[in-house]
């Protein structure tokens, strides 16, 4: 295998297990919420599918992506 695709090869697998980690991070500093607790909140502030479009930024990309996430897009 030539030197640049092993390279190349290295540094995309690196990049996944990081964003794997990343994840399970953000899923472990999650704080645990009740059946109760979630019912308060849902009440308060009712469902995400209710919001209007320029009341919600979609998060996504940036979770899956990080600051490479386009500028376009918002």
């Amino acid at each position: 295998m030539e030197t640049q695709a092993l390279k190349v090869l290295i540094k995309e697998s690196v990049r996944e297990v990081l964003r794997e980690e990343r994840l399970l991070l953000c899923q472990i500093l999650m704080p645990y919420v009740s059946d109760a607790e979630q019912a308060e909140i849902d009440a308060d502030f009712g469902s995400p599918s209710d919001y209007e479009d320029d009341e919600v930024v979609d998060m996504t990309s940036w979770v899956k992506y990080g600051d490479q996430v386009s500028q376009a897009s918002s």
